[in-house]
């Protein structure tokens, strides 16, 4: 093959695994944002936070998509 020897489980769990990471770090962020904002910090820190929030959740997006396909029967 070309190097693609995982079952379909494996690629499964391994998709799941990274869907866990992504969701935590997002959310992570998403409360470090909100204690920025509270604080009043850095404008320019908080809005590349945000982009990077946007970013998981673009990824996050991606890899449901692939756990989870949008078949229509």
């Amino acid at each position: 093959m070309d190097g693609f020897d995982f079952t379909l489980d494996e690629t499964q769990r391994a998709l799941a695994k990274r869907l866990s990471e992504l969701e935590t770090t997002h959310r992570q962020l998403d409360e470090e944002i909100a204690r920025l904002h509270k604080n009043a910090a850095d404008a320019l820190k908080i809005q590349r936070m945000k982009r990077s929030k946007l970013a998981l959740k673009d990824e996050i997006y991606r890899v449901k998509n692939e756990l989870f396909p949008d078949i229509i029967a």
